[in-house]
């Protein structure tokens, strides 16, 4: 397996901060300074990065002209569209939950690319680390 390069590790860790610090927030009782809960900083942020991952599988099919990957790599981003339009006014915590399952999804669209050789042989390990700090804090987001 190859080393995962220390800047996309860096970097992968600190895209996970803002899924985590709303949780010690909340834990220590401290306020929004946004103007919007910290449930709903999680939600936005998570669609940010659900569309950001759809660009990247994007990346991997233009690869290698997978039109099928093209496809795929649509998904992450429409579900994360569509939670949030569809569940977000009915429930903040459901929509939370919605988006915890979103990303091990994702991480099998990620699984798809590097079987077809269309990422780099580091990408897997750092996304399932990633995947999995995620989803923690989604799920812990949604009931604390």
């Amino acid at each position: 397996m190859t080393q995962i390069p220390r800047a996309a590790l860096i970097l992968g860790l600190a895209g996970v901060l803002p899924f985590a610090l709303p949780i010690l927030a909340l834990v220590l009782g401290l306020a929004s300074p946004f103007g919007i809960p910290w449930q709903a900083v999680q939600i936005l942020y998570g669609l940010t990065i659900l569309a950001f991952m759809s660009g990247c599988l994007w990346g991997f099919a233009a690869k290698v002209e997978d039109s099928t990957g093209y496809a795929l790599s649509t998904l992450p981003a429409l579900y994360g569209f569509f939670v949030l339009v569809l569940v977000m006014p009915i429930s903040s915590t459901a929509t939370t939950v919605l988006f915890a399952f979103g990303f091990p999804a994702l991480l099998l669209l990620d699984l798809r690319a590097a079987r077809l050789g269309q990422s780099p042989m580091w990408w897997n390990p750092l996304r399932v680390l990633l995947t999995s700090l995620v989803t923690v804090c989604l799920l812990v987001g949604a009931i604390v």
